[in-house]
């Protein structure tokens, strides 16, 4: 099992207690308020149509330059359990690291040759490059133009901008420079916080968005999941909205933490990464509280932590500290 955040069953499992605040992820927890759902959206198979108006609503939202075929499909991690398999024969793939643990492992199940890099450069002369901007889970930023420049020194260069809808101005979509072997991921769940639709977009030159197409099926995704997103990706004054307020959240978790002795070392406005002296003892700690949060493997002092939403969370957040500090 790959380890992830969203894993409350185990949190639940190791420490009991019940009404947990899940800040393991990145999901922003002040969801948008899904509009009530015609009785079709259950009763009928998707169509084609209704899966083109999502796509269109998507590209509209995102800015998407209009050379770009787009696909609707079950969240971005279906997409990244496609890509491995979008060519003939694997190669060399580079994937800059640390980052979202799904990218390597899907492609080294599907026989790819994967390397960590720790630049873009170090990305140079792969068969294929994935880079996720901004980064998960520290939050590094490349702008459009160094990934672009990118794409021209690999086979194949995969974007997951799973995270840009609070930086919008990192896309790439909107350029209508990108060339045919750039493919773009999005998530919709994490943004509007409704990840329990499986609901993300993967965008790219015709030809590969038709392969993809292949793959996934004629129904990827549901009549809830259309008719939900197409109403959400539509509303922008909500977006910018809440792109207002998740800085405002960002900046009061920061100032909060810091009271625990705890510096942000990076992260987004959908989620911090913070140095600890113990990430795992400030995770039990947290823990005592029913506050679940997010610790790696390959640290012994990182924790990533969501933004709480409504102000209930934010008081128990602040009740758990101040959090022991090791030694």
């Amino acid at each position: 099992m790959r380890d992830h955040g969203g894993n409350l069953d185990a949190a639940i499992a190791r420490h009991g207690g019940e009404g947990w605040i899940d800040l393991s992820t990145g999901i922003n927890r002040r969801p948008y308020p899904v509009p009530p759902l015609p009785d079709a959206v259950w009763h009928g198979l998707p169509t084609a149509q209704a899966q083109h108006e999502l796509v269109a609503a998507a590209a509209q939202a995102w800015g998407a330059a209009p050379q770009l075929a787009g696909l609707a499909l079950g969240g971005a991690q279906a997409a990244i359990q496609l890509v491995p398999h979008l060519w003939p024969e694997t190669g060399r793939a580079c994937v800059l690291a640390p980052s979202y643990n799904e990218h390597a492992a899907c492609l080294r199940a599907a026989g790819w040759d994967v390397h960590d890099s720790a630049s873009l450069g170090d990305m140079a002369g792969a068969d294929l490059a994935v880079l996720v901007n901004p980064n998960n889970p520290d939050g590094r930023c490349w702008p459009a133009k160094a990934v672009l420049e990118l794409a021209q020194n690999v086979g194949f260069l995969v974007v997951d901008e799973s995270f840009a809808d609070t930086t919008p101005d990192l896309s790439v979509l909107p350029h209508d420079t990108a060339p045919d072997n750039l493919l773009v991921l999005r998530s919709f769940g994490k943004f509007y916080g409704l990840a329990g639709l499986r609901l993300g977009f993967a965008f790219g030159a015709r030809p590969v968005i038709a392969r993809l197409a292949e793959m996934a099926g004629p129904w990827p995704i549901s009549g809830a999941a259309i008719a939900i997103g197409c109403h959400a990706l539509a509303d922008k004054p909500w977006a910018d909205a809440m792109r207002r307020q998740l800085l405002i959240d960002a900046d009061r978790a920061d100032q909060l933490l810091r009271q625990a002795g705890w510096n942000c070392i990076g992260g987004t406005s959908l989620f911090r990464l913070y140095d600890t002296p113990d990430a795992q003892a400030a995770r039990d700690h947290l823990a005592q509280h029913q506050i679940w949060s997010r610790i790696f493997p390959y640290s012994r002092h990182w924790l990533r932590l969501g933004l709480p939403g409504p102000e209930a969370e934010w008081n128990r957040l602040e009740s758990a500290l101040p959090i022991p500090q090791a030694g």
